[in-house]
């Protein structure tokens, strides 16, 4: 659900922009605001998942995310909009630390990779439900009833969690000194990876309806229907890299790299259609560069830090990789301002999964012995 609110701007930006008075490039801002506070909670929901646990983390994250986008779907101007969307960012990023912490407790290294892939289904899923409902719901009714339900549904997914998610509760294990994290090289360059492949990748979610609509005429319903295929081949595909990996037992890294060179690849491609036949096409095999690298980067994390600070870890990598989402949705905006061109935008997109993969080869992937006998590691 998290994934959900996050991705409903996409489909309702140009509807709100309208409304709120926000010019085609400072539509960007609202997407940059969220990014800004959601960088700030997964440092400090890392932190704080591995001191009180998950489970609390988890649900308040999700039930205070909920009440802000309700919050913005009645915001009257457009500061006070980017000002909700902060809020909505800080409240909502806590949850990804938490869930890794709460997968690296239940599965071993040998198993992390399937699990991690079915977990982070959850970003995909929320871009196809976000842009298969919101072109509708404006349709039907306008772009802040959409915000209200998603809302709505977000704060009661977060009471159910609260009453039914478990944290496993093992033998106390020895905390290594967080200033170890904060040193760690390959740790940073995971995080460095992931902020090239999700510049990429929620540079398109952010844009590509708007671009397409704009750039092409494409009809916005289509535009949404065209950013659901893109999510659900990364949503069908994350289990299956996943599993493979485990399988093969060679290492996540190689494979990561792979996918983001052709994710690079598959952008430029995209950036020189013009039809909407040829965008759904396309959107599967952009989907697949899009997120199959995302399950293998946050798979190695508990293995280099140790699942005592896997949150912590977790909360520390994905932070520094939200500074793409951060600054893309500014960026190419604009670009496309300036430019006017299409192909620009998505050449602009493009650069980050090319960056990822050159920052994730200098990764050292080998565990280490801190994390190899974590009493939780089978």
């Amino acid at each position: 659900m998290t994934s959900v609110d996050r991705s409903t701007w996409g489909p309702a930006s140009l509807r709100a922009g309208e409304d709120l008075g926000v010019s085609l490039a400072g539509l960007g801002a609202f997407a940059t605001a969220y990014y800004v506070g959601y960088v700030l909670s997964n440092i400090g929901g890392g932190l704080l998942g591995d001191r009180i646990g998950s489970r609390v983390v988890l649900s308040g994250s999700l039930f205070t995310a909920g009440g802000f986008m309700i919050a913005f779907g009645s915001v009257p101007t457009a500061g006070a909009g980017i000002a909700v969307q902060a809020l909505i960012g800080l409240c909502a990023g806590a949850d990804f630390a938490a869930g890794v912490r709460l997968i690296a407790s239940w599965f071993g290294e040998r198993e992390r990779g399937l699990a991690m892939g079915v977990f982070s289904m959850a970003s995909s899923l929320g871009t196809m439900i976000a842009n298969a409902l919101v072109p509708r719901l404006i349709q039907w009714y306008d772009w802040r009833a959409s915000y209200q339900l998603f809302g709505l549904v977000s704060m009661a997914l977060a009471l159910v969690c609260l009453a039914l998610l478990r944290e496993r509760h093992g033998p106390p294990a020895a905390r290594p000194p967080l200033r170890r994290l904060a040193r760690d090289r390959d740790l940073l360059l995971i995080g460095l990876a992931g902020l090239g492949g999700l510049w990429g990748t929620y540079g398109f979610v952010t844009w590509s309806n708007t671009l397409m609509v704009t750039g092409h005429g494409i009809d916005p319903v289509a535009a949404g229907t065209v950013v659901v295929v893109f999510a659900a081949a990364g949503a069908a595909g994350k289990p299956v890299i996943g599993l493979a990996t485990d399988l093969a037992g060679r290492g996540r890294k190689r494979p990561a790299i792979a996918v983001l060179v052709a994710f690079a690849g598959c952008l430029l491609l995209f950036g020189g259609l013009s039809t909407e036949t040829a965008f759904l096409v396309m959107a599967g095999f952009a989907g697949l560069g899009a997120y199959l690298y995302s399950p293998l980067l946050i798979a190695m994390v508990p293995g280099l830090s140790g699942t005592a600070l896997a949150g912590s870890a977790a909360g520390a990598t994905n932070a520094v990789a939200q500074l793409g989402s951060v600054t893309v949705p500014v960026v190419v905006g604009a670009v496309y301002q300036v430019t006017g061109s299409f192909p620009a935008a998505f050449a602009t997109l493009a650069a980050g999964p090319v960056m990822g993969a050159v920052a994730l080869s200098f990764v050292r992937e080998a565990r280490r012995p801190s994390a190899a006998q974590c009493p939780d590691d089978p």
